[in-house]
């Protein structure tokens, strides 16, 4: 398979002495200008002077000023389509000589794109049965819940009990919640907790030990013995909402318990289609990017490597974060994430050439219904939404991902399709 390297690209590159010598004689006129120096008025210190006091700062500016556009010049010559920032090495820059220099860089690789319509993936158009339907009423009816308190009596299977949980001993940091609400023999309580409740009266204390899994959920709990005092308060039963023409009304804009099962059904359809549909999507990405060998530049690799660590810290902080201000060991990450970066650089690029020969963009309007939803999300007005955005130079970025999904779309539609 190819490589970054594979992109790499050098040129040596020569300035004519004669244009040398003109750029430090502007230099050498500027400072002679800005300087000041003992004995001479500003702009009257001979150039001799100039010359011998600020040899280092003239030869920064000259070669500051030549030599990226010498590279800029030779490479629109050759027609290199250049990608991050040349390394400069071999820098010969002499009295009376020409500036040479050796010039490091990446180029954007040719894509050329073979068959992608037509290819296999695996999807078929996903049915929602009856029980789906009954299970997601059952959820919604859950949410609707009303625990009613009940009068001072044995605990029992089913009660909802709010208790005073503390810990005696056994951890660093010790436990004491004063209403935990605990479902007595529910899935996700501890048997030992049903176990002690059931029976138990309101402000009767039970102390008893737990000795928790090695592989716990919680490491403060993981593998250890724990005393725990635990004193119910309150019992409470829940209610369930009875499932009818009234429970849907109460949900929005339904008169019957018919049209809430219908709406059901469809936002379990849309769920179940659009999870079928990345899958294959996905599929095809992996079907283009293992059928397509190119070499793609480090650059773009490590662009990529950046974009997904801050997008990963943005979901676990909700902000944007400066990568700068933080101790990141980027070899480490950049071995984690390199294949799959890989695979996103590579998929991108494909991706883009055929979305241009099939003529595929984001129109105006798309643009604008993306914003919308930014804005209901952000509860912004779209303006500023829009203004900001374009500040942040992330309008285009919402026009690629737009069209990068409609290019999706379309090999989705033209794939074959396999159940």
């Amino acid at each position: 398979m190819s490589t970054a390297t594979d992109c790499k690209r050098s040129l040596e590159i020569e300035i004519p002495v004669e244009e040398v010598e003109t750029a430090q004689d502007r230099v050498t006129q500027s400072l002679k200008q800005r300087v000041r120096l003992p004995g001479f008025r500003p702009g009257k210190a001979p150039v001799s002077l100039i010359k011998s006091r600020f040899e280092s700062e003239i030869r920064s500016e000259v070669i500051e000023s030549l030599v990226p556009a010498a590279f800029r010049k030779q490479v629109d010559k050759e027609e290199l389509k250049v990608v991050g920032t040349p390394d400069i090495s071999d820098l010969h820059f002499e009295a009376g000589e020409p500036i040479r220099f050796k010039a490091e860089f990446e180029v954007a690789p040719e894509v050329e794109v073979g068959e992608y319509r037509g290819l296999p993936v695996k999807y078929a158009e996903p049915t929602v049965s009856e029980e789906e339907v009954d299970q997601r009423l059952e959820s919604m009816r859950e949410s609707k819940a009303d625990y009613v308190n009940v009068d001072p009596r044995p605990i029992e299977t089913g009660d909802h009990v709010l208790a005073h949980l503390r810990s005696v001993s056994g951890l660093d940091e010790p436990v004491d919640q004063d209403s935990l609400q605990i479902e007595v023999g529910g899935a996700d309580t501890l048997q030992a907790f049903t176990d002690h409740l059931i029976g138990a009266q309101p402000d009767e204390t039970k102390e008893f030990d737990i000795t928790y899994p090695e592989d716990y959920g919680s490491e403060k709990l993981a593998g250890k013995t724990v005393q725990f005092q635990l004193t119910p308060k309150v019992i409470r039963r829940k209610e369930l909402p009875v499932l009818d023409d009234e429970f849907a009304r109460d949900l929005g804009d339904y008169q019957t318990l018919t049209e809430l099962r219908d709406a059901v059904h469809k936002t379990i359809f849309r769920e179940k289609q659009a999870a079928a549909q990345h899958a294959a999507k996905e599929e095809l990405i992996d079907r283009l990017v293992e059928s397509h060998d190119f070499p793609i530049p480090e650059a773009y690799v490590d662009y990529q490597i950046e974009n997904q660590t801050r997008a990963r810290l943005r979901e676990i902080t909700g902000q944007d974060v400066d990568l700068s201000k933080l101790n990141l060991n980027w070899k480490d990450i950049k071995e984690k994430q390199r294949d799959k970066a890989v695979r996103s650089v590579k998929a991108a690029l494909l991706l883009d050439r055929i979305a241009e020969r099939e003529s595929i963009h984001a129109t105006n309007d798309e643009v604008d219904h993306e914003l919308q939803h930014i804005a209901r999300h952000e509860r912004e007005p779209v303006p500023a939404v829009r203004n900001r955005l374009e500040k942040q130079g992330a309008l285009g970025r919402i026009a690629d991902n737009i069209r990068t999904e409609k290019t999706l779309n379309f090999l989705l539609e033209q794939a074959k399709k396999e159940a």
